[in-house]
């Protein structure tokens, strides 16, 4: 039932209130019937007038209810509105805090890689700063090893400065002393010298002798070892042994050599063919 609704319903009751209490009046007091109906006359004015300005205040109760529905239904409508917008609005804001979110957990899984990252790098900076430290040590140990030999190398070249002197002065010796030894007839060939400090064991046999008595071809040449120079005794067997003198070799074949008589043989006695020469002279049997 609605506002109006209720409003009659009241008049309604009002009314038959009244006319009930008017009929009362009318019953019970019997007099005076004229001045009664008149009185009931504007009584029944007074409340048509009441009813005209209660129908006039439902009709404006109306009017009013009428302009509070149509604004309910308007506040309504701009509520319902209000409520999509809002709607709208959380969906839209639900929709950004779930691409917050999303970003959150990307920039949070960024966060965490570059973390990781970082502790790579840092273990890795550690790391180079050890291996810095390191080749750093390694470096000034090289420098003081480098320092070192540089002081080895100028002290080599000082002595290579010293052996290069000496070399000059060996050489000039050793010129000096070849063209002594090629003006005495000696070879200075340094294999023939070191054949002079340590003559071979060999034994030969006198091949030749020439008229002088002088010069004698014997059997053993360069390839037992003999160079000019070598001295070798000289001796025969037969028919007794004894010493005769010493040779010295002038000139070398591969399978023969010549030599020249030091001196005089012992007694003055001649060399023949078949004479023994020796680097070595044998000891007589006992």
């Amino acid at each position: 039932m609605t506002f109006v609704g209720k409003i009659l319903v009241i008049v309604i009751m009002a009314f038959a209130l009244l006319f009930l209490g008017v009929s009362t009046v009318v019953f019970t007091t019997h007099t005076n019937w004229k001045e009664a109906t008149e009185k009931e006359r504007k009584k029944v004015q007074d409340l048509t007038q009441k009813n005209s300005d209660l129908t006039a205040s439902v009709d404006a109760a109306k009017k009013d209810l009428e302009k509070a529905a149509s604004d309910h239904k308007q506040a309504v409508s701009q509520a319902e509105a209000r409520i999509k917008s809002l709607e709208d609005e959380i969906k839209l804001a639900q929709n950004e805090v779930t691409a917050a979110r999303a970003k959150l957990e990307t920039v949070q899984q960024s966060a965490n890689t570059a973390l990781t990252l970082a502790e790579q790098r840092l273990s890795e900076t550690n790391l180079l700063r050890e291996q810095r430290s390191a080749v750093e040590k390694q470096a000034n140990e090289y420098k003081l090893q480098q320092t070192e030999l540089n002081d080895k190398i100028r002290d080599l070249e000082r002595q290579t400065k010293t052996l290069d002197e000496n070399n000059k002065d060996l050489r000039d010796r050793v010129a000096r002393y070849s063209t002594l030894l090629r003006r005495n007839g000696l070879s200075d060939d340094i294999s023939v010298v070191k054949g002079l400090e340590s003559p071979p064991p060999v034994q030969g046999e006198v091949r030749r002798v020439d008229a002088q008595n002088r010069r004698v071809e014997i059997t053993i040449g360069s390839d037992d070892g003999l160079v000019a120079g070598h001295e070798l005794y000289l001796y025969r067997t037969k028919p007794v042994a004894e010493y005769l003198g010493k040779i010295v070799i002038q000139a070398v074949d591969p399978d023969q050599a010549v030599g020249k008589v030091i001196g005089n043989t012992v007694q003055g006695k001649k060399i023949k063919e078949g004479d023994v020469v020796s680097s070595t002279i044998p000891r007589p049997r006992s």
